[in-house]
């Protein structure tokens, strides 16, 4: 199994954890994958990267207790009042793995990047 940071695809980053961080992280992919499909999908920072137009639209990453989520400051600051029950910073936001994922928050902040950019 590869390290995480060394992966060369977002599958082969994927494999690299639990089997059910796997499943969480699955689904995001298949999520953003569906809500972007013009976007690319590469490895940056270490991390899932979904680009478009030559910039990046979102990227995610697993963790031992959440899935960080990465939709640049604007991603968060467009969805500041429903992103308020989750940790975060700047440009980020931490899903707890011991929650539903709030898929269709993740759905229009993802529609909203692919609009912006």
């Amino acid at each position: 199994m590869a390290s995480r940071s060394g992966a060369n695809s977002i599958d082969e980053y994927i494999a690299g954890f639990p089997p059910e961080t796997q499943k969480v992280l699955r689904e995001l992919h298949a999520l953003i994958r569906a809500t972007a499909p013009g976007a690319t999908e590469t490895i940056s920072y270490a991390m899932p990267t979904f680009d478009l137009n030559g910039h990046h639209l979102v990227h995610f990453a697993g963790y031992a207790r959440h899935i960080g989520f990465y939709p640049v400051p604007s991603g968060v600051e467009a969805f500041k009042e429903e992103l308020k029950p989750y940790k975060g910073g700047k440009g980020s936001v931490q899903f707890p793995l011991d929650q539903p994922m709030p898929t269709d928050l993740i759905r229009r902040i993802v529609e909203f990047r692919v609009e912006e950019n």
